[in-house]
């Protein structure tokens, strides 16, 4: 019998580009015309994995979450890692919004994507590992066409496809 090939489904987020991106965007923010004398701030916690912008009006939020954004496109981050949540009325005119950076696929998203694949009837085993999953195949073929199906579906945050063996 030919040996098994595998790969791993895993969602991951390299928190020191996000931290670079912080910093750009940060320094951004002191010189760009428009935000320089806004009251915009932004700051990170990279413990808790979450940003927090507290800006004048949600206008200039929505602008700060722009640079923020377009930072973290250039360093290679998904956007779709980043969840921001609603505007929160903070002190005087003030709006807070947090952001939460998606890291590991919860047991909800694994069992989605995990029942999605056999619903496509693959010739193929699935395991969730704790915040990965792991899809083996005796075929590399079918194992192909798992990941191509797993680009074409949207589980709200990045995939990436690793260990491929």
């Amino acid at each position: 019998m030919a040996k098994e090939s595998s790969f791993d489904v895993v969602s991951s987020v390299d928190m020191q580009e996000v931290d670079n991106a912080y910093q750009q965007a940060k320094k951004e923010l002191t010189q760009r015309y428009d935000l320089k004398d806004s009251g915009a701030e932004i700051s990170l916690d990279k413990a808790k994995k979450t940003m927090t912008i507290v800006a004048p009006s949600d206008f200039v939020a929505k602008q700060v979450i722009d640079v923020i954004g377009s930072k973290l496109i250039k360093r290679g981050i998904d956007l779709g890692a980043v969840v921001w949540g609603d505007p929160q009325a903070a002190t005087g005119q003030s709006v807070r919004r947090h952001a939460t950076i998606v890291d590991g696929i919860d047991k909800d998203t694994a069992s989605k994507i995990s029942k999605d694949i056999k619903a496509e009837k693959f010739k193929c085993k699935v395991q969730i590992e704790g915040d990965k999953l792991r899809v083996s195949s005796a075929s590399r073929d079918t194992l192909q066409d798992v990941i191509a199906f797993l680009k074409s579906k949207d589980y709200g945050q990045p995939l990436q496809y690793v260990n491929y063996r």
